[in-house]
Parts: C-alpha cells; sequence; structure tokens
C-alpha cells in the first residue's frame, strides 16, 4: 500500500480517456517538457470498455513549487485532442472534510483519531449531527460541532443549513459516517463525487431494525462493510473499497455488531484517505482505484 504523506511536495495527475497508442508517451513528454520529474505511474486499460486510466505523481526537478495553472493550461489542449477527463492536484493542498454522524460513535471516533496523528491528509471543518450525542468526542479532538435537528417537517431547512456549511467553508468532501437519515434527491445531487457513505454489506441482505440480530438468526458467515460514494440510488452509489470479516456460530448478535463496527471503521478510512489523495476514478457507477 503507497502512500503520499511521507514524500516531498508533489503534483498528482489523475485521468481517463478513450484508450489509443500514444498515451502514456504523451502525457511523460509533456511532463518533461515542462521540467517535471516522474515519481511514481500507474496506469489500467480496460479491455470491456476500450477506457485508459492513469495516475501520475511528479514533481519539479528544479525542487521548485509546481506552477498548476501554468500546468493546466497546457494540459487541457492535450485533453481535448485525447478525449481526456482528468483531475490536476496538490499533493499540499489538505481536503477540507465535513463528518455527518447521528449516535453511533466508531467511525466518528477513528477518522478523528486518524486525522489527529496525521494519518489522512484532510482537514476536519465540523462534525455535523442530528443529534447532539457525539458532541462530546468533536469536542475532545478540538473540533467544531454543528447540531442540526432533522424532522420530516424541517428536513429541506437542515439539508440547506448543510449546503450553507459546505459553501461557506469550501468543503471538498461530506463524509456520512453512520449518518441515520436518507438524503433527499437535490442534496445528493448537489454532493455529487463529493460524498461518501458507509454501511454494513452482508449476504443475504438484513434491511430495517436490527440487522446483526437478523444475520445472527440466518447464520451468517461474513460481517462486511462497503463505503461508496452517494448518488440518489439508496447505498447503491459507486463502490470505493469493503472489508469482509470471517465469522462463525460461537458469536452472539452483539459479537457481529462488533465486528460490523470493526469493518466499517477500516472501510470508511480506507476510503477517505484514497478520495483525498486523488485515487478515485468513477465511472458508470464503478470506480477505478489506483492504491
Amino acid at each position: 500500500m503507497s502512500s503520499t504523506h511521507n514524500r516531498p511536495p508533489h503534483g498528482i495527475l489523475l485521468l481517463t480517456c478513450p484508450d489509443r497508442p500514444g498515451i502514456v508517451y504523451a502525457i511523460t513528454e509533456l511532463l518533461a517538457d515542462g521540467g517535471y520529474n516522474i515519481l511514481h505511474s500507474q496506469q489500467f486499460d480496460s479491455s470491456s470498455t476500450g477506457t485508459f486510466f492513469m495516475r501520475v505523481e511528479f514533481a519539479a526537478a528544479s525542487g521548485e513549487t509546481i506552477d498548476f495553472v501554468e500546468l493546466n493550461e497546457r494540459i487541457a489542449p492535450l485533453a481535448q485532442r485525447l478525449g481526456m477527463t482528468y483531475q490536476l492536484a496538490d499533493s499540499t493542498r489538505r481536503m477540507r472534510v465535513v463528518i455527518m454522524v447521528s449516535k453511533f460513535a466508531h467511525c466518528l471516533n477513528d477518522l478523528l483519531f486518524r486525522h489527529s496523528i496525521g494519518e489522512l491528509g484532510i482537514d476536519v471543518v465540523a462534525v455535523v449531527s442530528n443529534h447532539p450525542d457525539l458532541g462530546r468526542i468533536a469536542d475532545s479532538f478540538g473540533v467544531s460541532f454543528r447540531h442540526i435537528p432533522v424532522t420530516p417537517e424541517s428536513k429541506p431547512q437542515a439539508e440547506q443549513a448543510l449546503l450553507d456549511l459546505v459553501r461557506a467553508e469550501a468543503v471538498d468532501l461530506v463524509i456520512l459516517a453512520r449518518y441515520m437519515q436518507i438524503l433527499s434527491e437535490n442534496l445528493c445531487k448537489q454532493l455529487n463525487g463529493h460524498a461518501i457513505n458507509i454501511h454494513h454489506s452482508m449476504l443475504p441482505s438484513f434491511k430495517g431494525a436490527k440487522p446483526y440480530h437478523q444475520a445472527h438468526a440466518r447464520g451468517v458467515k461474513y460481517i462486511g462493510a462497503t463505503a461508496h460514494y452517494v448518488t440518489t440510488d439508496l447505498d447503491e452509489g459507486p463502490i470505493i473499497e469493503q472489508e469482509l470479516i470471517r465469522v462463525d456460530h460461537s458469536l452472539s448478535p452483539q459479537d457481529l455488531a462488533a465486528c460490523g463496527r470493526e469493518a466499517e471503521t477500516k472501510a470508511l478510512a480506507r476510503a477517505v484517505r484514497w478520495h483525498s489523495e486523488t485515487r478515485i476514478v468513477s465511472v458508470d457507477n464503478r470506480t477505478v482505484v489506483f492504491q
């Protein structure tokens, strides 16, 4: 597993385009002509769709800072010629994040701890909750806590308050860390590509109250969790990461729930890290993740 946190400041180019000969050469030539050294490069050619994906980390050979405006101007004509969509990111810029929670604390506590030790390249702008219960955890990590109650009548106003916060604080990513409210279609569209959710995943699927009691009654052998981008299709957005834990008949429903919490924290933390490090391309309700 690679990480960018211990490397010197560098740029990241993440791209996708129809596959054709010469793409790698064109990208490397453009960077070399600009005076950049390639630090790390990964690529993937999807034979089923004829689509090419690439992620390149690079630094100025002179050791100077990267002029991202100038570089973007040089990439744009090439992107147009290749039919390429791309992201150009600065590794020194930390993504600004809002974490949304309800009453379950495990994912929030895990993310804030990882953030506090520098494991995640994010800045947590605020923790937002429809209940006041977890304010103490946010306070313990020195993070602002916003209680925005949600009722059927107040839901439009609550979602607008969230959007106002996102815009005022220039938030890059909203993390639903066991936020137990269904987002409206409008909010899902507003946050498209910029919101990650986590939920349990077991086969068979158990919905409604007490899913782990249902799983125990059916004798499941695996407990899992899925982290995915939020879309208007409930819990069916592009999957970023999944975690599985093998279980057996000796475990109680409470034990299964504990395994589920462990799976959720791991899957969500990896998804957040990969997103913050510009490692994910989402296309046709699927993702390509460069690790």
